[in-house]
């Protein structure tokens, strides 16, 4: 799928007016059906309309090669016959960039392109709902059907498929004839390819640099303790106000991570003879942009993980001991795969292409004992903690392998419920992954429109309201994340990733529904705790959904007010969330 990560996005922040949205339609066989279309088909069709839609400084159309974009007007059928106004939108670009790429590996595959049924015109009706809420003009899309009821529209369809080669061959290119669908497939796979390596070796310099980082604060307080020790102890080894030491200290500094300007003691490095308190004072201020750094880490609400629930090694051994002999020689490596991920500490770019096939077959196939779906989940919660595991959850957006089981989170053993919520919980340790729970794309399965936040409000709901205390625990802890997901309101480039008016990222009615359970909730004994936590979700629903979340408390109950007197803590929320409800 061609879709640009950036060159047409559109600024957009609360105080915007919209990003105006266009429908180009173009006539593919350039006014001939105008003139033919009475003689040959008995009733006059003006055109045989392929059409696109342009927003954000973009043209999205819909083929045979699956969904792509281009400069406006860019296409091998250059300028558009008409442009339809279809209004202004207010979705912020990356949020319908997530959407496109959802299309793109679901409802609009490029397998799934068919010429009457399942064509351009349908894609661009579907974008223009979600962007706009209405639709394309009707005689676009009733086009197909129109033809087909005339007499001879059963004799025409190869004319009509010979004339629409130029929409399924579209490219932004200058006019070449459209390419074997062959080639398009390879050429699909190289691009493909080349993005995954992109995104591959762009990941590995970020751990890269991390882990250097690590290294360097680490080498930076050794070499701070034998400074001080040499200052104290007189010896001279280490780096002397005079900037003429030559000791142990000078040359680890050397060959460890040398700061630009070079190191005092080393008379060929740039810079040589500086004081050591100038070295002093750069390794401070580098140790100060770090702590800013996690600073603004810390800035977003501290997500509730269990970090100890389990212990990776016993749950791995017990996993070996369960599917030992059962496996293939692919599923094996796989399996070795994991261990050096989870035992070995090696990054994400261990596990292999067929790595989710591996945790597919064992989440999904029911010849083997639920234990082991209990065992590889709870060791991909503690994966979850991994700031890399992204790399893993973006390869799971094709077969939803994850999300799917997930799904079905009422049907399987409570065991498996827990490890799963576990698992989901978890995931909210990093910036990365939480936002991958959050995605609104939607695809199909068990002829139920699915996206991993529906699955994740399901899954939070279903652990909130079981009857066991472990559970209940992971469903307090997951609503809570999610209510706050972020501190939306103090920070305006999150605030910008949001439809207008959205204060978080749990959409209005996620906030309702979570509600609806935490009411429900309230209707038990709930610890302080699980108390303190839902209280704490509720007041940031009543703030994301201003008013249907405040009426559902009044109407359903029970009264917040019936909590006080629980702890301090629970009572500052008590009055809180009773001032919302007035």
């Amino acid at each position: 799928m061609a879709v640009p990560g950036g060159g047409g996005q559109r600024p957009m922040d609360e105080e915007d007016v919209g990003a105006p949205v266009q429908l180009y339609v173009y006539d593919l066989t350039k006014g001939m059906a105008a003139m033919m279309s009475q003689a040959l088909l008995g009733t006059h069709i003006e055109g045989i309309w392929h059409t696109a839609v342009v927003a954000y400084g973009r043209e999205y159309f819909f083929g045979s090669s699956g969904v792509q974009s281009c400069n406006p007007g860019g296409t091998v059928l250059g300028q558009p016959t008409r442009i339809v106004e279809l209004g202004d939108t207010f979705i912020p670009y990356p949020v319908f960039l997530d959407y496109l790429f959802g299309l793109g590996e679901t409802n609009f595959r490029p397998t799934s392109y068919h010429l009457f049924k399942h064509n351009c015109n349908n894609f661009s009706d579907e974008v223009s709902q979600f962007l706009c809420g209405t639709g394309i003009p009707k005689y676009v899309l009733s086009l197909p059907e129109e033809i087909l009821n005339t007499p001879l529209g059963q004799t025409l369809r190869p004319l009509v498929d010979s004339l629409s080669q130029g929409a399924r061959g579209i490219s932004s290119g200058n006019g070449a004839r459209a390419e074997s669908p062959e080639f398009l497939q390879l050429n699909s796979a190289i691009e493909e390819a080349r993005r995954t390596s992109v995104a591959l070796e762009e990941r590995r310099s970020v751990l890269s640099e991390k882990l250097a980082r690590k290294e360097r604060k680490k080498e930076r307080k050794e070499r701070r303790r034998r400074h001080k020790e040499g200052d104290t102890s007189g010896s001279g080894s280490e780096l002397t106000p005079d900037g003429d030491g030559e000791g142990e200290g000078a040359r680890g500094m050397a060959d460890g991570e040398p700061s630009p300007e070079g190191v005092a003691g080393d008379p060929e490095a740039p810079g040589a003879g500086r004081r050591a308190a100038d070295v002093v004072s750069e390794m401070e201020e580098e140790d100060r942009r770090e702590q800013e750094e996690e600073r603004k880490k810390k800035q977003r609400e501290p997500p509730i993980v269990f970090k100890d629930a389990v212990d990776v090694r016993v749950e791995f051994d017990a996993l070996v001991g369960l599917i030992d002999g059962v496996l293939s020689s692919e599923e094996q490596r796989s399996l070795e795969e994991l261990h050096q991920y989870m035992l070995e500490d090696e990054g994400s770019w261990a596990l292999g292409d067929g790595f989710l096939n591996f945790v597919g077959r064992l989440l999904h196939d029911k010849s083997l004992q639920p234990e082991v779906r209990v065992r590889v989940l709870n060791v991909l919660a503690l994966a979850a903690l991994k700031d890399d595991v992204i790399l893993l959850l973006h390869q799971d957006r094709r077969e939803h392998v994850l999300m799917n089981y997930a799904h079905d989170v009422d049907r399987v053993t409570p065991e498996e419920q827990e490890a799963l919520a576990l698992f989901i919980c978890n995931l909210f340790e990093n910036l990365s992954s939480s936002e991958w729970l959050l995605y609104i794309s939607e695809w199909q399965y068990c002829n139920a429109s699915v996206s991993n936040i529906r699955v994740t409000t399901k899954v939070a709901v279903n652990a909130l309201l079981s009857g066991g205390d472990r559970l209940r625990d992971y469903g307090t802890a997951i609503v809570h994340n999610l209510a706050c997901k972020e501190k939306m309101t103090q920070n305006k480039t999150l605030r910008g990733l949001l439809p207008k008016g959205s204060f978080s990222k749990v959409f209005d009615d996620v906030a309702v529904e979570l509600t609806m359970a935490v009411l429900q909730f309230f209707n038990g004994s709930p610890s302080e705790e699980h108390l303190f936590r839902c209280l704490k979700a509720l007041l940031r629903f009543c703030l994301i959904s201003p008013q249907d979340v405040p009426q559902l408390v009044q109407m359903v109950g029970p009264a917040p007010a019936k909590f006080r007197g629980t702890s301090p803590r629970v009572d500052e929320l008590v009055e809180a969330v009773c001032a919302k409800l007035r």
